[in-house]
């Protein structure tokens, strides 16, 4: 075994920058706690060539390049994060845990629910209804059926217009580039049903006035619970736990579920973020991140 009281940390350069100076947050209490270990710490830029193969690696928001590496990442807003041993959210310890809203302080819940909804977007969630149209945040491969998928986005798109009688509202995504195949299909889709509208971005107004979300794991879900908006899943997510799973063979009892479902939206987010994700503004911050280094065999 090559020296395993050294972590290589590989970052894209303009956080690896970041980094450096001691100017990011959470990787700063990351190299406080692995250094407070005695653990040597070196910023490497997420292309370098691999250091040590055989030695103690993180990466950020990509596969770990050593049989010893970790993941970490954003849990969908600053100052959440989580350390993982797998890049695919699907496959993390919250994925795999049991949520139990009879578990979660309510009143608690209540406040830190409140405090994130104006946190993160001020009046909007307090304005929500559920009145609107489906809402369907588009991602990327709009043709592909990915291992985690179901069935394909445009698969799933048609399945809503199936299955939801109204007005259908699909959004891409403004940071994907789509293929002129894409487009097309999208468009043809959309000739043939004039109750889908297709947009571009704009998350914020659909999840102020949609009645629930379609998606196949898009974080536009995630922020949806800030509205009290339920999600029918396609895919494979981490916060799958209050949604609703997309069955192909009970389509009908499953757009059903999303419609009708009343998930307990603050208990959720509380045990999410608080209790299983690592807060870096929060005291206990360090001994969080010890602990998700420990949890996978780390000297920490």
């Amino acid at each position: 075994m090559q020296d395993r009281a050294h972590v290589d940390i590989y970052l894209e350069p303009p956080l690896r920058e970041s980094a450096e100076v001691g100017a990011h947050n959470f990787i700063g209490k990351v190299a406080h706690v692995l250094e407070n270990a005695q653990l040597r710490v070196t910023y490497r830029n997420i292309d370098d060539p691999l250091a040590n193969p055989n030695g103690l690696s993180l990466t950020h928001m990509a596969p770990a390049p050593t049989a010893h590496g970790l993941v970490f990442r954003r849990c969908y807003y600053y100052p959440f994060w989580q350390i993982e041993a797998r890049q695919e959210r699907w496959l993390w310890d919250v994925a795999q845990s049991k949520f139990d809203p009879a578990n979660i302080d309510p009143k608690a819940a209540s406040r830190f629910y409140k405090f994130w909804q104006n946190r993160l977007f001020g009046e909007a969630p307090q304005q929500a209804r559920r009145d609107g149209p489906i809402y369907v945040p588009l991602q990327g491969r709009l043709l592909q059926r990915r291992s985690f998928q179901s069935c394909s986005p445009l698969a799933m798109l048609e399945h809503t217009l199936v299955h939801c009688p109204g007005a259908v509202v699909a959004a891409l995504h403004p940071k994907e580039t789509y293929s002129s195949e894409e487009l097309s299909a999208l468009e043809n889709l959309a000739a043939r049903h004039p109750r889908l509208t297709l947009t571009l971005g704009n998350m914020e107004r659909h999840l102020q006035g949609c009645a629930f979300v379609v998606t196949q794991n898009s974080a536009a879900a995630f922020s949806g619970y800030f509205f009290g908006k339920p999600a029918l899943f396609f895919g494979k997510i981490d916060f799958h736990h209050i949604g609703v799973r997309a069955d192909l063979a009970d389509l009908s009892y499953s757009f059903a579920a999303a419609q009708e479902a009343t998930p307990d939206f603050a208990a959720y987010l509380w045990w999410f973020w608080q209790e299983n994700c690592i807060n870096a503004g929060r005291p206990e911050a360090n001994e969080k991140i010890a602990a998700r280094f420990r949890r996978f065999g780390w000297p920490v």
